[in-house]
């Protein structure tokens, strides 16, 4: 019984609760995967028609740690926000106010310097090659930053919302920096993070063999990103529905 009273979800009068729900519980899986780094790193999720009033997390807290109530809503277009007693990290209101600002299209955005990810975004050539399923799924659809100008405070922010502007490109890859992702919802999101963080990884140890690769066709891999954008089933929110219900049967104080 005092389990159940300690994890009992409290929804009372918070707003979006079920939008800090999906997004807490991404915080809690990003860190069990070993996404996360140290405090650092931000998620943020559009809870309005413009894009720009957001769910973020608060600044210095762990992933491991977040619950749908910890969660900070601000507005991208609130020039006061950083005066606030309880103000996001600095990066991420410059990064990601940025992003919600100028791309009403990325409704969730999610920032990690994930180990593979970073592996990539730390080499000359920071492309993933479709060597696999799962590379080949973000054919055309990733840019690279090649120019990283140092911590995202407001103007590299500025800076990296420009290169999404295509719709189209779902990843970016910050050359120098670690990985950011867009998508229209929480799940749509992190199953995007999860598979580009696994291509990465699957790539990277290919490089590492010194052998020559297995390099799909141009036509055949985007083929293969075509199909995975219009795949019948919402394979990325039941995915999601799934991380949900383990850290239910876990006990898991995420939805407090």
């Amino acid at each position: 019984m005092s389990i159940t009273r300690l994890n009992a979800p409290v929804s009372g009068n918070l707003p979006f609760y079920e939008q800090r729900i999906d997004l807490a519980a991404a915080f809690r899986w990003a860190a069990r995967m070993n996404m996360h780094e140290a405090v650092a790193n931000h998620f943020s999720l559009a809870v309005d028609d413009a894009g720009t009033r957001l769910l973020i997390n608060p600044n210095q807290m762990h992933f491991s740690r977040i619950k749908a109530s910890d969660l900070l809503l601000i507005d991208a277009n609130d020039p006061d926000t950083m005066k606030r007693a309880d103000a996001p990290d600095p990066t991420a209101w410059g990064l990601h106010g940025a992003i919600h600002r100028n791309c009403p299209h990325a409704r969730c955005v999610m920032h990690v310097h994930s180990v593979h990810a970073t592996v990539l975004a730390s080499l000359a050539d920071s492309r993933l090659l479709p060597v696999d399923q799962n590379s080949a799924m973000f054919f055309n659809r990733v840019v690279i930053d090649e120019h990283y100008g140092g911590l995202a405070f407001e103007d590299e922010g500025e800076r990296c919302s420009r290169l999404l502007s295509e719709p189209k490109v779902k990843v970016m890859v910050m050359g120098n920096h670690g990985v950011l992702v867009i998508g229209e919802t929480v799940g749509d999101t992190f199953d995007r993070l999860y598979y580009f963080e696994r291509a990465c990884e699957t790539y990277i140890k290919a490089l590492w063999t010194g052998k020559p690769l297995r390099i799909l066709s141009d036509e055949v891999a985007e083929t293969v990103a075509r199909q995975n954008d219009n795949y019948p089933v919402d394979n990325a929110q039941r995915h999601l529905q799934e991380l949900k219900a383990i850290l239910d049967e876990e006990g898991s104080n995420y939805r407090n």
